[in-house]
């Protein structure tokens, strides 16, 4: 029987995802959390604090400070709701999309060099593989949450 596992952790190890910092673009080191964080600002329009921890699955407290580290890197702006103050909204400054481009490309680029040591078919096959396992995943009474 194939140890499932093993092939999570040998995948997860592969990709580079326990890395204590993802990426270095110019002078500025960026943890994989920041780069998630700046990948789920880039991608929706003015989002508040409490969506996108949200949908990085992180508590309040924990993605404050993160974004308080992003606000001091000058990556990202945090904007209070005219109507209600207490709510901020979130955007990349210039050097914030600059960065969240950069990372976007080489992740891009590093995945494309994967999938070129495969077939089309096989290609297809992996990445309708992965989805089927997203959705799964999300429907899962246990996923995403701690198993402890």
């Amino acid at each position: 029987m194939e140890n499932i596992r093993e092939l999570f952790q040998v995948m997860t190890r592969r990709f580079g995802l326990l890395n204590k910092n993802c990426c270095s673009i110019d002078v500025v080191d960026i943890s994989l959390v920041q780069s998630h964080i700046l990948y789920e600002i880039d991608k929706r329009e003015h989002p508040s604090m409490q969506q996108v921890a949200e949908a990085l699955g992180m508590d309040i407290t924990t993605f404050s400070r993160q974004i308080q580290n992003l606000v001091k890197k000058g990556l990202v702006k945090k904007t209070p709701l005219p109507e209600d103050r207490r709510v901020y909204t979130l955007s990349l400054t210039t050097e914030g999309k600059f960065i969240a481009t950069t990372i976007d490309r080489e992740i891009n680029r590093y995945l494309d060099e994967v999938f070129s040591h495969m077939t089309e078919f096989e290609k297809e096959t992996v990445i309708r593989s992965i989805k089927l396992l997203n959705e799964c995943m999300a429907k899962s009474s246990v996923c995403c949450k701690p198993l402890f």
